[in-house]
């Protein structure tokens, strides 16, 4: 990439960069809209981490698996669903 002599930064001459960079991304993909996916995405790990947890619960009473696997299962699954209430929240608040 060449410099320009003037201010240092790159030449795009003949690069065939867009001067309005409003139109250069997806317009359809909103904050709102990225927000509600992150959601999604985030409310299926914890599905799963919860229902690791209850597996892991009952795994414990049987006594195959030993009881300290249940701090570790609880401290993801908490968290994951801490972090499903911030997008949701997130979601609602963008308008």
């Amino acid at each position: 990439m060449q410099l320009s002599k003037s201010d240092n930064e790159p030449n795009t001459a003949g690069a065939g960069v867009a001067a309005d960079t409003g139109k250069v991304h997806t317009p359809t993909m909103t904050l709102k809209n990225a927000a509600l996916l992150a959601l999604i995405g985030t409310i299926l790990i914890t599905v799963l981490l919860v229902w690791t947890f209850f597996f892991n619960v009952v795994n414990v009473l049987r006594g195959l698996v030993p009881a300290l696997t249940l701090f570790s299962s609880f401290i993801y699954a908490f968290a994951c669903l801490s972090v499903a209430v911030f997008f949701y929240a997130f979601h609602r608040a963008q308008s």
